[in-house]
């Protein structure tokens, strides 16, 4: 998204004390909620298929210092808050997470590389590839979860349950109930794994063969998939 202005303070003349102070006093309930109220009108704006809506309502959020905020908080709570990039950055002061906010923009933003470390594998002797994204990006990622997320959970198919929000493996567990429990429901159940799946697999075909419910918004608003093909 090419933004042109930014709600958030630009004053650089904040004492360490004052960025401290910002941090600690944040009212993170107030900061959900203004969120969340701008994720429910995208919501209301994609099922409407009102499209050129969605995209102001996501500069909003992406614009939000609430939703900055938010944005950074998430990286520096989860269990690889203490892992840095390749930058060796880490946000672990109230201080350094409120500058991280103040500078969360989008203007010119380029993602940095990934630092590329190797992991056991539980049980086994080989070593699979991880990588660490810098706590910036980490952060850019969480800030346009916020503006996609609400498209994602209007147009996506209900039976799937894997990394959403407020769903878990008893939904999927019921899923599967459902679906076997008919008269002429299937009897047997696969389950398998594709063996480096993630690493061969041709992403950019599977981009162009996955079925789209959004339109491409960024350039012509009326433009839609060309198979027409909708999430259920």
């Amino acid at each position: 998204m090419k933004v042109r202005n930014s709600t958030t303070s630009k004053d650089e003349k904040l004492t360490n004390v004052q960025l401290q102070n910002q941090w600690n006093k944040t009212d993170w309930k107030k900061a959900e909620e203004h969120v969340n109220r701008l994720q429910v009108r995208i919501t209301k704006a994609v099922k409407a298929g009102k499209w050129y809506l969605v995209k102001r309502l996501q500069y909003l959020i992406t614009l939000s210092h609430y939703a900055k905020l938010l944005a950074v908080r998430k990286p520096t709570q989860n269990t690889g808050k203490r892992t840095a990039g390749i930058d060796g950055e880490t946000w672990s002061s109230s201080k350094t997470k409120m500058e991280a906010a103040l500078r969360l923009t989008d203007k010119k933003y380029i993602a940095k590389p990934l630092k590329r470390v190797f992991i056991e594998k539980p049980g086994k002797k080989k070593k699979r590839p991880l990588g660490i994204p810098t706590m910036y990006d980490r952060a850019m990622q969480s800030l346009y979860a916020l503006a996609l997320e609400p498209i994602a959970e209007a147009t996506g198919d209900r039976t799937s349950f894997g990394f959403r929000k407020f769903r878990s493996t008893h939904d999927a567990c019921e899923q599967v109930f459902v679906c076997m429990s008919g008269k002429h429901s299937p009897e047997w159940v696969l389950e398998g794994d594709i063996k480096g799946c993630f690493d061969k697999c041709d992403k950019i075909s599977y981009i162009m063969n996955c079925q789209c419910a959004v339109p491409s918004i960024w350039d012509d608003p009326t433009e839609v998939c060309e198979d027409g093909n909708v999430f259920v």
